[in-house]
């Protein structure tokens, strides 16, 4: 499914329990003329921004990258991590490709356990006590 017609059918089911969710009114709270609001919906416009997106993603209440996905993107900062190591992160996500989805949430899940255990150890890293304590509470739970 396009992301044209995805965020018709999200605004569409928004509006059953919210009339607020109107094309009229959707447009003018993202900052866009309900004509455009409308060819996008239709797949009769270029793709829009990620500005747009990310505006139309938070006023739906859905996923700014899932969005982004669907309209053929990439968030800008994704983007800005993979130009900086093309070859390992394309090497990376190839090789992702095949792990089953709850394999791969698992991985993501301890990627930022460890990414939030690096940050309080840098945090604590001035108080040599505390970072032995943060450690041993790390480790054992």
């Amino acid at each position: 499914m396009g992301f044209g017609i995805y965020a018709r059918q999200l605004r569409e089911r928004r509006r059953e329990a919210n009339k607020r969710y109107s094309i009229r009114q959707t447009a003018q709270r993202v900052g866009i003329q309900a004509a455009y609001l409308s060819k996008i919906e239709r797949g009769d416009a270029s793709r829009p921004s990620e500005a747009l997106i990310r505006r139309l993603a938070l006023d739906l209440g859905e996923d700014p990258d899932f969005l982004l996905a669907l309209a053929g993107k990439i968030a800008g900062d994704v983007r800005e991590v993979i130009i900086q190591r093309p070859i390992l992160f394309a090497e990376l996500i190839r090789s992702l490709n095949y792990i089953p989805d709850d394999e791969l949430a698992a991985l993501v899940r301890k990627v930022r356990n460890h990414e939030t255990l690096r940050k309080r150890l840098t945090l604590y890293s001035r108080h040599p006590s505390l970072t032995d304590f943060v450690l041993e509470s790390e480790i054992h739970g």
